[in-house]
Parts: C-alpha cells; structure tokens; sequence
C-alpha cells in the first residue's frame, strides 16, 4: 500500500470515499446524486474534500490514488 492509499482509507468519511469509488467509475456528479440520494451540488461539495485530503486536482488522479498506482 502507498502513503495515498494509506491516506485514503484514514481520512476519507464513508460519504466521501462512497462518493469517490463512483466518480472513479466514471459517473457524473448528477449521476452520483441520483443514486446517493444528494444533489449534484452536494456531491461537488464531497468531491472538493476528497481532493484535497488526497491532495489531487482531477478525477484522473482519483483513479490513480483509488487504485493504489
């Protein structure tokens, strides 16, 4: 496990790290919203503290931190 990896499961909420395995799979924040009951809005929001507690800028990098590359 690399030290992202290790941050990701320490420091992501449940909430956040559901949120960032689908934005991973390549769904939409709208997308993500309707199947987490949230609006788009507030899976931005989720989304923002998952990048900076990884410390990462786009949704490349997330898939790259979720698999542990």
């Amino acid at each position: 496990m690399n030290r992202r990896t290790l941050t990701f499961q320490a420091d992501l909420t449940p909430q956040e790290s559901q949120i960032a395995r689908l934005a991973a799979d390549g769904l939409s924040n709208p997308e993500i919203g309707t199947r987490l009951f949230l609006s788009p809005r507030t899976v931005q929001y989720h989304l923002r503290k998952v990048f900076i507690k990884l410390d990462i800028t786009s949704r490349a990098q997330l898939c790259r931190s979720l698999s542990g590359s």
